[in-house]
Parts: C-alpha cells; sequence; structure tokens
C-alpha cells in the first residue's frame, strides 16, 4: 500500500493478503472472487439473486423464502447508501376471481433519472409484455443511457452492463441478479440485505428486525409512485404473523414433477424445495391452474443460471411456450438473439434464459425486426427481407437490394402504351384504372355501371314467370321467362296433381314431372276403362261418337233343357228327334225375341190320304207323297209403353220352304200327261198383319 506523509513524500507500507476461505453462499449459488475496499486483496462473496414467483413467492438475496399476499406497489430493492441510483418497485395486485391472492403486475426500475415499467397486461392466461420509459412504450430492443432492454419472447430483460445488473420479469414472476462487488452489503426491501446472511433480511425501513417477512413486506410501500389508498400498517409487527395452512389440500401433480428426474440434473445445484412449497401453496390456493406453471418455469431459470438446461415443458399439458408460427421454443439460450447486423467487437448479453428464437440455421434479419432469415440481406420498406442483389417491385417502382451498402434503392418502372377500348356491351363504360400486372400505371378497362343499363318490359307467356339474372362477364340483367312448376292446357294453368279437362274419353292429371323441352310439368292422361264385357248374345260394338262402345244383340239367347242356346235373326231352330216344335229369333222393335211354335198334327185318317194324284180323267199310277201345314202359331195383343198403343201381332202356319216336282199321269186313252206340283218342304209362322178376314169361298185342291 502506498501512504502519503508529506511534502510529496509516499510512504509505501507493505500489506499481506490474508489466505482465501471457502464459504456457502446461503442463496445457494456459487461463491465468486472479489476484490476488497482497496481493490488489492480478494475474497469470496456470494452474488445477490432475488427471485418472485405465483402469488406471489420471493427467495431475498440471501436464500431466505416467504410468501406475500400485498395489493400495493413496493420496494423490492434499494440501496442503503446511494451509490449507484439504483431502486427496484414491485407492483401487486390481486389477481384471482376466488382466493385474495396477489401477483406481481410490474417491475418498476428507476435508474439515475431514468424510469422504466415492465408490465404484464395479462396475468391469467398468455403474458402480454410491454415496457414504458415514462409512461411511453419502448419499441424493443432497447439501447441507450447504459441500459439495454430485450424481448425473449417469453420474459423480458433488462441490462445495465456496466453494473452487471440483470432484471428479468416474465407472465407473473422476476429474477434480480446483483453483483455483490458493488450491491454487497448494501440492500434493503423485499429482497433483503444482500451479506450472506438470512437473519438481517427481515428488516424494517427504520433498520429494526421482525422475525417474518411476510409481516417485515407491508411496510416497504414505494410512496412516490405507490397505488393509490396503499396503508402503512399503524403498529410494528411483535408476533411472526402465522402462514396459512395448505394441509388438508391435494396439490396438483405438476407440482411433482420439480422432484422427479425431469430436474434431477440440477438438484445438486439449486434445491426444488422453496420452488416445491410455492407450487404446491399456489395450487392449492388459485383457481388458475397455469399458475403453477410459474414455479417450474422459476426454478427451470435458476438452473439455467446454474449452467443446467431443462427441457421441462414438453412434460405438461398446460404449460405451453406460446411461441408465434416463426419462432421455436428453446428452454436455454442467448438473451440477445444473434442478428444479421452484429458487431463482434460489441458485448453481448452474458445471460441464459428461455425464448422464441428462430430456427436452427437461421438468424434475425436484425434486432428490430424480429424477422427471421437463412441469408442476410435488406429488409425492403415492408419489413420483408431481400437478399443482395435480389431484383423486385415495390409501390410502383423497380427495387433492388445492394449488397455494397446493405440498402434498399428503387427507381420508377415505365408504363406500357395505352390501348384504345371501346365497351360494346351495355352497361359498361370506359374508365381509367390501375394496372394489377403494373400497379404504378393506369389502364382503361370497360368498368360495369348498371345505372346506364337498358329498361326492359319483358312479358311472359302463360305458365312462366319472369326472371333476371347477371350473366357472367355481363353488366345489366337479362330478363328471361322461367317456366313455372304448373301445367298448361287451353290458356289455363293447373297445379301438380290436379285434373286437367283435357278429354271426355281420357282421365287427365297435371304430374310433376317436368317436360324437357316446355319447362312446364307434363299432362298424363289415361283412357277411361270401356266394360267391354257384354251378356251372352249381344257383342261389344266401338262408337266412334261416343268414348265407349255398346254391347249390340246380334242373337236370341235362350235356354233348353239346361243348355243355353243362340239363334240368329230370322232363323229357327227345332230340337233333335222334335220337328214340330220351332224356336225362331225376331225383332220386335230393337230387340231380339225368342218365339216358340209347336205344330199339332190332327189325328190321322185314312180318308184324308190320296196316294194317287187325279188330273181330269187322268191319274198317277204310284202313291204320291203330298205333305201340307197345319198348327197353330203364336198370335198376341199387348199395351206397348214405347208407342203408347195396343200392339197387334199375328202368325199362321204356312209354308216356308218348297219345291216343284213333276209325276206322269196316265189318261184312259193311254196318253201319259207330266203333271208339276208344289211340295212342302217346310212348314212355320209366318207373321202377317192382323186384320178380320172376309168371308170367302173355301177352294180345295183334292188330292186322290
Amino acid at each position: 500500500m502506498a501512504r502519503c506523509i508529506e511534502n510529496n513524500t509516499i510512504e509505501i507500507i507493505p500489506y499481506e493478503c490474508p489466505p482465501l476461505q471457502n464459504i456457502t453462499c446461503a442463496n445457494g449459488k456459487k461463491p465468486v472472487l472479489v476484490y476488497d475496499e482497496h481493490h488489492c486483496c480478494q475474497h469470496y462473496a456470494c452474488d445477490c439473486a432475488c427471485e418472485g414467483w405465483g402469488d406471489p413467492h420471493y427467495i431475498t438475496f440471501d436464500g431466505l423464502y416467504y410468501s406475500y399476499q400485498g395489493n400495493c406497489t413496493y420496494v423490492l430493492m434499494e440501496e442503503i447508501i446511494k451509490r449507484y441510483d439504483l431502486k427496484i418497485y414491485i407492483d401487486n395486485v390481486y389477481c384471482d376471481p376466488v382466493e385474495r391472492v396477489s401477483c406481481p403486475r410490474s417491475i418498476i426500475i428507476s435508474y439515475h433519472s431514468l424510469k422504466f415499467r415492465l408490465i404484464n397486461h395479462n396475468l391469467m392466461g398468455a403474458a402480454q409484455l410491454e415496457v414504458l420509459q415514462h409512461d411511453a412504450r419502448l419499441k424493443l430492443p432497447y439501447s441507450q443511457y447504459g441500459v439495454k432492454i430485450v424481448d425473449s419472447g417469453i420474459n423480458l430483460i433488462f441490462e445495465i452492463p456496466h453494473l452487471r445488473v440483470v432484471i428479468t420479469f416474465g407472465i407473473i414472476g422476476f429474477s434480480v441478479d446483483l453483483p455483490y462487488q458493488y450491491f454487497g452489503r448494501n440492500t434493503q426491501g423485499h429482497c433483503g440485505t444482500c451479506n450472506n446472511n438470512q437473519m438481517d433480511d427481515c428488516m424494517l425501513p427504520q433498520g429494526e428486525l421482525v422475525a417474518s417477512c411476510t409481516a417485515m413486506a407491508d411496510y416497504w410501500f414505494a410512496h412516490n409512485i405507490a397505488q393509490p389508498n396503499c396503508k402503512v400498517p399503524p403498529v410494528l409487527p411483535t408476533q411472526p404473523e402465522p402462514q396459512p395452512t395448505v394441509s388438508q389440500c391435494t396439490p396438483d401433480p405438476i407440482c411433482e414433477l420439480l422432484k422427479t428426474s425431469v430436474f434431477e440434473e440440477c438438484h445438486r445445484f439449486v434445491s426444488p424445495d422453496h420452488f416445491y412449497q410455492g407450487c404446491v401453496f399456489d395450487s392449492c390456493r388459485m383457481s388458475n391452474p397455469t399458475v403453477e406453471c410459474i414455479s417450474l418455469q422459476t426454478y427451470a431459470a435458476a438452473c439455467a443460471q446454474s449452467g443446467v438446461c431443462i427441457h421441462w415443458r414438453n412434460h405438461t399439458t398446460i404449460c405451453g411456450s406460446n411461441c408465434p408460427a416463426n419462432k421455436v421454443y428453446k428452454p436455454c439460450g442467448p438473451a440477445e438473439q444473434p442478428t444479421c447486423e452484429d458487431n463482434p467487437n460489441e458485448p453481448h448479453m452474458n445471460y441464459t434464459t428461455e425464448g422464441c428464437y428462430c430456427p436452427d440455421g437461421m438468424k434475425l434479419f436484425n434486432k428490430e425486426s424480429g424477422v427471421c432469415v437463412h441469408k442476410c440481406g435488406c429488409l425492403d420498406p415492408e419489413g420483408i427481407p431481400r437478399e443482395f442483389n435480389e431484383i423486385f417491385e415495390y409501390n410502383f417502382q423497380e427495387c433492388i437490394c445492394e449488397e455494397s451498402t446493405k440498402t434498399v434503392t428503387c427507381k420508377p418502372k415505365a408504363c406500357p402504351p395505352q390501348t384504345v377500348l371501346s365497351c360494346p356491351d351495355p352497361g359498361f363504360v370506359l374508365v381509367n384504372e390501375t394496372d394489377p400486372s403494373n400497379l404504378w400505371c393506369p389502364r382503361l378497362v370497360c368498368q360495369c355501371q348498371s345505372n346506364t343499363c337498358p329498361v326492359s318490359n319483358m312479358k311472359c307467356p302463360l305458365g312462366h314467370i319472369p326472371s333476371a339474372s347477371v350473366p357472367e362477364g355481363k353488366c345489366c340483367l337479362e330478363h328471361t321467362c322461367e317456366p313455372k312448376r304448373v301445367c298448361v292446357h287451353k290458356q289455363v294453368e293447373y297445379q301438380p296433381k290436379s285434373s286437367v279437362p283435357a278429354n271426355q274419353c281420357q282421365n287427365c292429371t297435371c304430374t310433376n314431372e317436368v317436360d324437357l323441352k316446355t319447362g312446364l310439368l307434363k299432362i298424363n292422361c289415361d283412357f277411361l276403362e270401356c266394360k267391354e264385357d257384354c251378356d251372352e248374345g249381344y257383342e261389344y260394338v266401338e262408337d266412334d261418337t261416343e268414348c265407349c262402345g255398346k254391347c249390340v244383340q246380334t242373337h236370341c239367347a235362350f235356354s233348353f233343357n239346361g243348355t243355353n242356346k243362340l239363334l240368329m235373326q230370322g232363323k229357327t231352330w227345332s230340337p233333335p228327334g222334335n220337328k214340330c216344335e220351332h224356336y225362331t229369333c225376331i225383332r220386335v222393335d230393337k230387340t231380339l225375341t225368342t218365339v216358340s211354335s209347336r205344330i199339332v198334327c190332327p189325328p190321322f185318317e185314312q180318308s184324308n190320304c190320296h196316294p194317287q194324284m187325279k188330273e181330269k180323267a187322268c191319274k198317277s199310277n204310284q202313291e204320291v207323297d203330298i205333305p201340307y201345314c197345319e198348327g197353330r202359331c203364336n198370335t198376341f195383343m199387348k199395351y206397348s209403353d214405347a208407342a203408347a198403343v195396343m200392339e197387334h201381332r199375328c202368325s199362321c202356319c204356312k209354308e216356308v220352304r218348297h219345291s216343284n216336282r213333276t209325276v206322269d199321269l196316265h189318261c184312259m186313252n193311254g196318253e201319259v200327261v207330266p203333271h208339276t206340283y208344289m211340295h212342302v218342304e217346310q212348314c212355320g209362322c209366318n207373321y202377317t198383319e192382323c186384320f178380320k178376314p172376309a168371308r170367302r169361298r173355301r177352294s180345295i185342291t183334292q188330292f186322290v
């Protein structure tokens, strides 16, 4: 050592540094070598590391764990003796809709004349992080006035490089890392005193020590920036407040991950006990299950600072990273991600954090863009990365990414000559618009203006309705007549399933089937069913003047001994072996009627037989068969309804068929004379007019 005595005399005093003594850090960190106040000798000390998470749980600089649910703005850390003018505040608010528990909403950092607020706008879900400087939003990354602030996608990292101060703030968790060399034995507030002694961490603003840090925390109000209506307890605590018990609660299984093989590699560097205790507390006190993730996240961050990287999020279902589509999650990475603009001579944050990073093989174009690129080049005015010497179009200009300047230069493009157009289709008018293929150039096009379309008064035929539509590529309505779902017959519309009076000989119905030619519904007609089965003696005859024919009588029908017989008009039938009984078919008006008659033979008298024929003195030598007719015929009188008179019908027995025969007569003088006579072959009843017969002499031809 050197000492100034007088008259510019300097005395050199030998100083022997004490031997190094190993120490154990109460906060579980690894001891570091620091110089003494004379910057001469080194000794081991413990850097200051304070953490808070959940609702919230604190681990002080010296590793003391406690929970505190205050609802105000508090001093997290301030210097006892102002050396670097650094103050850190925490803004806690109630954050659970059911339980009265609080969460850190923001971290406020005052450094000299600068004031920054690291804030999370969403305490119950994915973080919405933002940084304000004097209540104005900062664009990240930020690097001014000896301060750096970056966003990893999950956490905000605040650094004062020359003091090696690092403050992180995430969803509802924070960490404060201070070097012992600058801040050892000179801190107070919720994070306690950084002197590797937990006994004095629960110190009130006046320097008094209390047994409970939970009670102590009530008194560290940030008076200048505190929330309204925050009140300091009027009486100093005398007894430690009892911690809330959660023995009756079964913690979520996610808390057990802290003690499993997932985090086992870190256990020998950082104890998981306090983080497990906080996780169980949150699991039993808060309704939002994602709060339990913060205990695991905070422990993983502490492990990362000790050099142990834990891939833990893929072992849970509710602790997602929520990285954007163009980034990938990494549990450990540099707080300042590599960019195309990195200067190897410029110092970078020496801090490891989890976050959303560019995929392997890519880097950020620059710190501000957040765009990942495979190759470095330029960013165009829209923030799209361009490779060196890449030519592209932007804002009606032709641009190029110049490698020499790493900037984009643009020049206007020439427009093609205009083409004169006419618009022949109705409704289109010629207008000037931007060419889609050359956005910087105008062009003339035909544009539809429907108010210029002609008026149409179209009338549709029966069974059709007017329809109007604009075909593709057209402007004006084109009117057409669309067929209705009806049938049309003789200028009358008929609905489906209704009867159509089309033909008297047919039953016609309007169907649901569409006629492909007309588009209207088809009319289906079926012919009337005519009764063509006629009674015996009748025959079905078509009638051109009627829909159906008629059964016309063609025969007389009668029954004889149980057998049906048919006779044509004018025909006579006699039973076999009985020629004396006759059945004759006759027409009476328009009806055929069977008339029966029986020939009654008179008693046979020999005297009536004339076996020989005589003519004067001549006679036949042999007997001659001379038949004759005799008997009764049907004669009647009845009243006719049709004629309204008495109807008479008379018939007489006479020959029906005869023939002339010749016989030789022998005379007395020996002469033979031929004689012709009428031979009766068939007798019958012949109808005749009824009248009163006049008396006349009977003429008898004698047959011998």
